[in-house]
């Protein structure tokens, strides 16, 4: 797929029906992570309370596993955890109570930096290059949000094992 087209699929910052229908169909593979850099991520939905799940690329960046939010911090995603104080679940191959913990600066330059790397479809909505320099990529990082997944050490009653 061109990058246009790549773009076309998330217009106005949401997932036309084309993206939906593609992200169906990957979640499979990416639930049972046999997928290099992918896993689905569950959030719980700051409205409906339902849960939400969507594919998602996942980073191992210097021992740490990251998120980035390809279509910045309105992305319903991103809210979403935001409103459950970053509590989710990851599921690549086992399911996992995360805690995902926004990264910002310096911290924030070498996920970017991979991301720009492995998510050819996620680079395409970014405004700065695999060339870009570090100042941009920390710039960047306020417009994409970087979220580190950490374990969740109290997940609620009733949820998944870790």
């Amino acid at each position: 797929m061109k990058p246009e087209e790549l773009r076309e699929l998330y217009r106005g910052g949401r997932p036309n029906e084309r993206a939906r229908a593609i992200q169906r169909a990957f979640m499979p593979l990416a639930r049972t992570g046999l997928m290099p850099w992918s896993a689905v991520l569950e959030v719980t939905g700051r409205r409906s309370g339902a849960t939400i799940a969507l594919p998602v690329v996942i980073l191992r960046v210097r021992g740490a596993h990251y998120l980035v939010s390809m279509l910045g911090p309105k992305a319903n995603w991103v809210r979403n955890a935001e409103a459950a104080g970053g509590r989710a679940v990851l599921v690549r191959g086992r399911r996992r109570a995360v805690r995902l913990v926004r990264v910002h600066g310096e911290a924030a330059v070498p996920v970017l930096r991979r991301y720009l790397l492995i998510a050819r479809s996620g680079r395409v909505h970014l405004d700065v290059t695999r060339e870009s320099s570090d100042a941009e990529l920390r710039s960047a990082a306020q417009r994409y949000p970087v979220l580190r997944v950490d374990r969740d050490p109290a997940p609620p009653q009733g949820s998944v094992g870790q």
